[in-house]
């Protein structure tokens, strides 16, 4: 640990990136008052400089550098925090001044988080500065779950990966904004569906899915087309919907092999990879789900067939995914 989080605040201190493990996906980190170290990022990603990054703090008494806290809303962001930080919840607000404005793509809002990755946090209290991470992959492809992801997507674009294991959650964080209605409880919109569940904000505001989609984000995770195999992801409406065309090859990507969803018994497929195998639990199924994507993609098909997964909990994030891995392939 110590020599890892001494390799990695180095390369950061004099500017440079670095992949680093959080409990999501794996992050490639910047300085993020570095604006020069942040344009690495956005370079090796190829990320277009429209969609904004996410800073992470290593304690809460970071976030007055980063982000100012409107009055009207204080007491819920508190205990938004309190609840689910260090973890997977993203907090857009005001932003500061000290913010350069490539980290928030001109926008006055950052988006805020505590990771609760033991090493990503030792990493930022080392380094003395908050981190600005997006997903350590190319633009629009599947974001990376292991340090063997990290490589196939960076290798050569990046000094260093600290290799931290799997990631426990599997999918990026759930962003949200809050809106204050005076004595109403408080709007919780959440703008990326993700680990923290609609069902566990509901304690603290009234909580709302936005839909929206767009190639000109106001936050994290808006574009419609993301998290993409090379390989064609077909999703349809109904099983009978499938088309094979003769003599092209198709996995499938299914939820938990159950025949009963229609999909096994479909077509003779040349490779079935299970998100829950059996059980069908949706925690185990986002654990899995970059990776079995990731691995299907290397499989030489012609597309890949997703199953529909149950939109309650962490379903919804995961088809959140999976629809803009469809959406990506036109």
């Amino acid at each position: 640990m110590k020599t890892a989080v001494g390799e990695a605040v180095a390369l950061l201190a004099a500017g440079e990136i670095v992949a680093v493990p959080t409990e999501t996906v794996y992050g490639l980190a910047a300085d993020a008052f570095n604006a020069d170290a942040v344009a690495k990022v956005f370079a090796a990603k190829e990320r277009p400089a429209f969609d904004p990054l996410i800073v992470h703090i290593s304690s809460l008494k970071e976030l007055a550098e980063v982000a100012e806290l409107p009055e009207d809303i204080a007491g819920v962001v508190k205990s938004l925090a309190g609840a689910f930080w260090p973890g997977p919840l993203t907090i857009v607000l005001p932003k500061t001044d000290k913010v350069p404005d490539l980290v928030t793509s001109g926008l006055p809002t950052v988006a805020v988080r505590q990771s609760g990755s033991v090493i990503f946090r030792n990493i930022g209290k080392a380094l003395g500065r908050p981190i600005a991470a997006p997903s350590a992959n190319r633009f629009g492809r599947i974001s990376p779950t292991s340090a063997g992801a990290v490589m196939k997507e960076l290798d050569g674009r990046i000094p260093l990966i600290i290799d931290g294991g799997a990631c426990r959650e599997g999918i990026e964080s759930t962003i949200v904004k809050i809106e204050s209605r005076g004595e109403q409880r408080p709007l919780i919109h959440v703008l990326r569906a993700g680990p923290v569940t609609k069902e566990e904000l509901q304690k603290f505001g009234k909580v709302v899915i936005e839909k929206r989609v767009t190639d000109q984000p106001d936050a994290p995770g808006q574009l419609e087309s993301h998290y993409a195999p090379r390989t064609p992801l077909l999703m349809f409406e109904k099983p009978e919907d499938f088309r094979p065309e003769p003599g092209k090859k198709y996995g499938l990507l299914s939820y938990r092999g159950d025949p009963k969803a229609g999909y096994m018994d479909l077509h003779e497929w040349e490779v079935v990879e299970e998100l829950s195998p059996g059980s069908g639990k949706l925690i185990e199924a986002a654990v899995r789900l970059f990776y079995v994507m990731r691995f299907l993609d290397e499989q030489g098909l012609d597309a890949i067939v997703a199953e529909p997964v149950s939109e309650t909990g962490l379903g919804v994030a995961i088809m959140d995914r999976l629809r803009r891995a469809a959406v990506s392939q036109g």
